[in-house]
């Protein structure tokens, strides 16, 4: 922000040393009210008329940039001390007279009220520790962060793994790890992703000509927008030919270290994507879209409005151990909790029907192949309301290249088994020789996201959930022609109804086209928490796709 003026300078604020904070903030206000002043001297003026009056812009100077900072940290920073002085320091620029931010929207999700949310400042112990790590490593706390720790497990793993990929050593360089999440973002149109990692690649020192559009980055970069559209929507036409181009390039050829890395990156971002999307993640405050300048219609309007954000931290609830919030006494109607007691006993009876029988393989396979071709007719009315997003084709390449299903015009592509090539057996070891540490950490994320579980559905407790979760897993697999030999894909039609399963394939193929109606339509009687569980089942999941039809093109590749 502004640092090569050399007045406002945040980096001391991720300190975990409140000295150094106090000094930094001690800092940014010197800082800020100078520019304030300069901007709109009122020393004739009472503050009282100067607040209560008509308000200056504050968009000279780059102080609106600043000012936005500020009212994200006033709100969103781990650290008390860091919150109050924030606020501390726009109250005093609205007492000069200059109009001051604030939030627009309400939370972190736009699907999920802001009282079912944690509140900063509001978190356990554990929580407070995941996000002081956050802050500390990122300068911030996103809304991703905010909406996954209903879940805060995966959420330790997801920021560790994250943190690996983008800061600690590795084959690739700072700048094209964040322009590389940029390309992968954009390729589902996904802002929110894109806005966070320009701002990460300009820190960084990266060019801002490469911003202009992905023609104007290093040819290098520009070789991976084909692997990258592959991935983000056809990943089964990826072959060791595709490699073999990005390795032999001469000049402007990859490492095979440099590519696993770009791999797991584009991957992680296309799914980080579904996850945005999927929960409907609001733009951050201090972002284009989680701001403004302009009054609010509501009279008698104040800045204790502003810091305190309207939260209403007394209605939120923890639950037995204190993780994860629940609305007070959600009122389910009755058609809801027929909903989840017919699906428990869907999963009763197919455990029955399990210990009773077993198909054949022929029968298996047969079901496989019906859930697959089946999986192509589920879709979504496509003029529903999607959250609005800036254009930023600018930064891939062949934007008309989408998801297409596997056997449009008699196209046939062959089923992917796992039992020939799996993540476990082939794809962790291959990252982890080229990538030190990377594969463990995606096998400990992959792991956590599967086998997650509260015992809970909905209202109930104590039940075993792993056959639903499953069938979730499985059913992303199958839409990318993956198949497990020992599953039974007949459960995936009686755990699965189809407002679920328009959710799912929307998510996981064309996140962008995601709805708060289809998320709202599915589960109804289900807490937030657990709508949040089935993204982390699909991020995961689609990852997992992705990677392993990448990786085994690599593998056949070297061999």
């Amino acid at each position: 922000m502004e640092e090569r003026e050399g007045e406002v300078r945040w980096d001391g604020l991720c300190s975990r040393d409140a000295a150094s904070r106090a000094a930094a903030l001690d800092n940014i206000g010197q800082a800020v009210l100078r520019r304030s002043e300069t901007i709109a001297p009122v020393a004739a003026v009472p503050l009282s008329r100067a607040a209560d009056g008509p308000l200056v812009p504050a968009a000279r100077d780059g102080l609106s940039e600043v000012l936005a900072r500020l009212l994200m940290l006033s709100k969103r920073c781990p650290f008390p001390d860091v919150r109050e002085k924030s606020e501390a320091i726009l109250s005093r620029v609205q007492e000069l007279g200059i109009r001051i931010p604030r939030p627009l929207g309400h939370g972190p999700s736009r699907f999920i009220p802001e009282k079912e949310t944690i509140q900063v400042g509001n978190e356990d112990a554990m929580m407070h520790a995941l996000f002081a790590e956050s802050f500390a490593t990122l300068g911030r706390l996103d809304n991703v962060t905010l909406v996954m720790v209903f879940h805060p497990q995966y959420l330790e793993s997801f920021l560790k793994t994250q943190h690996y990929l983008l800061q600690m050593d590795g084959p690739l360089p700072l700048h094209y790890r964040h322009y590389i999440g940029i390309m992968a973002a954009a390729r589902h149109q996904c802002s929110y992703l894109v806005n966070l990692h320009v701002n990460d690649f300009l820190h960084v020192g990266g060019d801002p000509k490469w911003l202009n559009g992905l023609e104007n980055a290093p040819q290098k970069l520009q070789n991976l927008g084909e692997l990258n559209k592959m991935l983000a929507h056809r990943p089964w036409l990826i072959t060791k030919e595709h490699i073999e181009q990005l390795l032999k390039t001469e000049e402007n050829s990859w490492s095979l270290a440099e590519l696993i890395h770009a791999v797991v990156l584009l991957t992680h971002y296309h799914s980080l994507a579904s996850f945005t999307f999927g929960c409907g993640i609001s733009p951050e405050i201090d972002c284009e879209g989680g701001h403004t300048f302009r009054p609010p219609s509501v009279s008698n309007y104040c800045i204790c409005d502003i810091t305190n954000g309207y939260h209403g931290v007394d209605e939120i609830h923890a639950s037995p151990t204190g993780s994860i919030p629940v609305s007070i006494c959600p009122i389910k109607s009755t058609e809801s909790v027929c909903e989840v007691e017919a699906l428990m006993e869907k999963m009763k009876q197919l455990q029955e029907c399990r210990d009773e029988e077993e198909a054949s393989q022929e029968e298996m396979a047969t079901r496989f192949e019906r859930e697959k071709r089946e999986s192509m007719f589920v879709c979504s009315s496509e003029d529903e309301e999607s959250a609005p997003t800036r254009d930023v084709s600018r930064h891939f390449e062949d934007t008309s290249y989408g998801y297409k299903d596997f056997s449009r015009h008699g196209m046939h592509v062959p089923t992917f088994r796992v039992q020939d090539y799996s993540w476990e057996d082939h794809g962790y070891s291959l990252v982890n020789r080229l990538y030190p540490d990377v594969g463990q950490l995606l096998d400990e994320k992959f792991h956590i996201a599967y086998n997650l579980t509260y015992n809970t559905m909905a209202m109930h407790k104590d039940v075993d959930t792993s056959m639903l979760r499953r069938a979730i897993w499985n059913y992303i697999h199958c839409m990318f022609g993956i198949r497990y030999d020992d599953y039974d894909y007949g459960e995936i039609n009686q755990l699965l109804d189809r407002s679920f399963k328009v959710y799912i394939k929307t998510v996981v193929c064309t996140p962008e086209k995601t709805t708060k109606r289809m998320y709202d339509s599915f589960w109804r009687q289900f807490e937030h928490s657990e709508k949040v569980h089935v993204n982390l089942l699909l991020v995961e999941a689609r990852m997992q796709a992705e990677l392993l039809y990448a990786l085994r093109a690599i593998t056949r590749y070297m061999t």
